[in-house]
């Protein structure tokens, strides 16, 4: 009962996905970080969406790196294969 109600009179779940996101995005201001690390503390299925929301991420920006890697090699291989033509002329 008192943390549902601790749960309500801090900051509701929809507002907490919403400060996640805004902090996975942008810094967030202390009264946010706080409210948001409140609310956590509190409500387990926030913080499992939490968890699963800094996972995705570090998997997006990995994947993001992986995709800028293979386009830099493909072009530093066409420069090659560039260089060779004309060397060979």
């Amino acid at each position: 009962m008192l943390k549902k109600t601790l749960h309500i009179l801090f900051l509701p779940c929809s507002e907490a996905t919403l400060l996640m996101e805004k902090q996975n995005a942008q810094t967030i201001s202390s009264k946010e970080n706080r409210k948001l690390r409140m609310h956590l503390f509190i409500c387990k299925w926030c913080k499992a969406y939490n968890e699963k929301l800094k996972l995705l991420d570090q998997i997006f920006k990995k994947t993001l790196t992986q995709k800028n890697a293979e386009i830099n090699e493909a072009e530093i291989q066409d420069f090659k294969d560039k260089m060779i033509e004309k060397l060979n002329f």
